[in-house]
């Protein structure tokens, strides 16, 4: 595969946001928005003309959404509208296609069991609230609840693997992976994602959309989200071998970040020391 002229020069700008990173307070972290930008609309990898377009993962999704609500473990539900053109944000390769987050697998959102009933809590099944969602990997939880809350209270146990999304308070939008079967509070929406979908370049994606759930929430007294808004945004889809490969490209990127963040740290650390020790010389 040959570098296009436009990788060059996502190449030429990465080299740049390094290069500038140190001498900019918010230099990493925006650097950090860069490439999850860059990766979502296709400039962060070469594309693999033998990959599997992304309209045939959209055509595989369907059949596998059907099989599963034959097999009833999925709830039939009304299609969604149709993308039209001037929904559509920015240009993407020509193997990839626009598509709606209900089209990466199935969403849903918790509850909380009433807390006057002690039968409902300390149990053995975690149960996680929005605030802990931050976390990134999940593997435990600060509560857990019973298999009777789980049966009564509008609850679902979702898989290792699951993604999940805080929607109210001032984490809304952060995102979590399960390392744990877990059930959620209603402030917390978890996906199960489809075969042809690769979870974990879902978790990168909805990162990268943070900022404009953020937006969509302010207003009210509590900011907050939904699941249906969130189950219709409108995301690019790359083919599923490429999605590993950008998963793979940020991940790389991104524990360069870790590096240079904790260079910039050290070299501040230092410079404090030295300042100290110059105060009291003085």
């Amino acid at each position: 595969m040959t570098i296009s002229k436009s990788e060059t020069a996502t190449i030429k700008l990465l080299d740049q946001y390094f290069t500038t990173a140190f001498s900019a307070p918010e230099g990493i972290p925006k650097l950090r928005e860069l490439i999850l930008s860059l990766a979502m609309q296709g400039q962060l990898v070469p594309q693999n003309p033998d990959d599997t377009p992304a309209r045939d993962l959209l055509k595989d999704i369907e059949t596998e959404k059907q099989r599963l609500i034959d097999e009833k473990k999925l709830k039939k539900s009304k299609p969604l509208p149709e993308i039209t053109a001037d929904e559509i944000p920015y240009n993407i390769p020509d193997s990839w296609e626009w598509a709606r987050l209900n089209d990466f697998g199935f969403w849903k959102s918790g509850s909380t069991p009433s807390r006057t009933n002690p039968s409902f809590y300390n149990g053995n099944i975690p149960w996680i609230k929005s605030g802990e969602v931050k976390q990134g990997l999940i593997s435990k939880t600060d509560e857990t609840i019973t298999l009777k809350a789980l049966q009564k209270c509008s609850l679902d146990l979702n898989p290792i693997g699951s993604i999940l999304i805080a929607m109210y308070g001032a984490n809304i939008g952060d995102v979590g992976i399960l390392e744990i079967e877990a059930t959620t509070n209603q402030a917390v929406c978890a996906c199960q994602t489809f075969s042809q979908i690769d979870n974990i370049f879902l978790s990168k994606l909805l990162i990268s959309l943070k900022q404009n759930f953020i937006l969509q929430g302010a207003g009210a007294a509590q900011p907050n989200i939904s699941r249906v808004k969130i189950i219709n945004t409108i995301v690019p889809l790359p083919p599923l071998e490429e999605q590993k490969r950008i998963v793979e490209k940020i991940e790389i990127l991104m524990k360069l970040c870790d590096e240079l963040e904790e260079k910039i740290t050290n070299q501040t650390e230092k410079q404090t020391s030295l300042l100290n020790a110059l105060i009291a010389q003085i």
